[in-house]
């Protein structure tokens, strides 16, 4: 896969650590991560988040990609 994917980051970690923990608070588990410590929050509950957030990412590379096309970059 890494073949059609670029090395570098679309996003910086700090923009997507803000977004996962937005993804968090917008799904109830605020409490639980208190500190940025994740250890108290269940498995289920992270996948929850990681869903919601990987579901994102791919419509901001899909985006990203298709600005690029429009550009006239090669993918």
């Amino acid at each position: 896969m890494a073949q059609f994917f670029p090395q570098e980051k679309l996003l910086p970690d700090a923009v997507l650590d803000r977004f996962k923990y937005e993804v968090a608070t917008e799904l109830g588990l605020s409490p639980a991560i208190v500190s940025g410590y994740w250890g108290n929050v269940t498995a289920r509950d992270c996948g929850r988040v990681g869903g919601k957030i990987g579901g994102s990412m791919v419509r901001v590379m899909i985006r990203h990609a298709e600005e690029a096309l429009l550009r006239g970059q090669q993918l």
